[in-house]
């Protein structure tokens, strides 16, 4: 399978840019996506708690020293990439914004509030336009599930998705990764993102309550409705981890307004932006989270038909939720603002 990288010329407006929460999975990955989409700023501020600062991470071939999180980091700054969770970035995204430097944060903190665009460029770049120094970006599976869906909503018209979702435990950070890798090699986990195993099971995000759908679940819900602009979109919304490490993979099944057929479907979706259509199952080529990991492209292969409602169909999503699900995707924004 091919991966396509997506390069803009070097920027040649002045921009000093940071990134808070630097040391974490999704805070290298930012460093590693600009460099590789030749985004060299003027200066780059690498970010994190005081147990950080000296850390050193390479940028274009310099060794850059990690630098405390303070109320007067966003002095001189222009954009700041924020990666290190809801508290920091309900404390810090206000002083960001009101240093003149603008917020792109990963975290859930800003999602639902009615002042803050919540982006994903593929789908509603146009929301950009009216933002007031924060902006957010979407949970990683909602990125690329409406990274596929958007075109086929143009063309057919939603109705009403059912979801499951395959999530590596990367989608919760080092933590993810520390317990899965421990318990494949049988030690005991320092910590932890569920009471049970994580190896070689499958387990529910966080539930609260008997009967309601999970966090994560409602975020799926919630945040396409809102990108998308389509409020009253009826979903069905189950989300998994599995013991993968790479990406996330979906199964949805849609059902639109208007007739809908495979065929049409992978036309579409292969003009579609940040799309790959990898769907040729006599050949055993599908998207899989190995194949899609690294990438920046969403991945969607096993188009059929769904001959349960009247105009349905079935797909399989995949994508890297470290890049284009956090990292790429918060990138691309700051490449749409410029």
């Amino acid at each position: 399978m091919v991966h396509k990288r997506k390069l803009i010329p070097h920027l040649r407006r002045s921009m000093n840019i940071c990134i808070v929460g630097a040391t974490g999975l999704v805070g290298r990955t930012m460093v590693r996506v600009l460099e590789e989409r030749s985004i060299r700023p003027d200066r780059l501020v690498l970010l994190a708690s005081a147990r950080s600062v000296g850390e050193r991470i390479p940028f274009y071939g310099v060794e850059h020293s990690v630098e405390e999180l303070t109320e007067n980091s966003f002095k001189g700054l222009d954009y700041a990439l924020f990666s290190a969770g809801g508290a920091i970035s309900k404390q810090f995204a206000p002083i960001s914004a009101a240093s003149g430097c603008v917020a792109i944060d990963n975290s859930s903190m800003w999602r639902m509030d009615p002042d803050v665009p919540l982006v994903v460029p593929e789908v509603n770049t146009e929301d950009l336009s009216w933002h007031k120094g924060i902006i957010a970006n979407p949970n990683c599976s909602t990125i690329q599930m409406v990274v596929a869906l958007k075109p086929l909503h143009d063309a057919f018209g939603l109705k009403r998705i059912v979801v499951s979702t395959y999530q590596t435990p990367s989608g919760a950070g080092q933590k993810g990764v520390d317990q899965l890798e421990a318990e494949i090699e049988g030690r005991t986990p320092t910590s932890r993102i569920s009471s049970h195993s994580v190896a070689y099971n499958t387990v529910f995000h966080k539930l609260d309550a008997v009967g309601q759908p999970s966090e994560e679940e409602t975020k799926m819900m919630r945040e396409t409705r809102r990108i998308m602009h389509l409020p009253d979109l009826r979903m069905a919304v189950t989300c998994v981890r599995v013991p993968v490490l790479g990406g996330h993979g979906e199964s949805v099944a849609i059902e639109t307004v208007k007739p809908i057929d495979p065929h049409s479907v992978r036309d579409i979706l292969r003009n579609a932006p940040g799309v790959v259509v990898a769907d040729d199952p006599a050949s055993d080529v599908y998207p899989t989270t190995l194949s899609a990991g690294g990438s920046d492209d969403v991945y969607v292969g096993r188009i059929r038909q769904d001959t349960s409602v009247e105009n349905g169909l079935l797909m399989w999503i995949v994508s890297d939720n470290l890049r284009k699900g956090a990292a790429t995707n918060a990138v691309q924004i700051l490449e749409a603002l410029l």
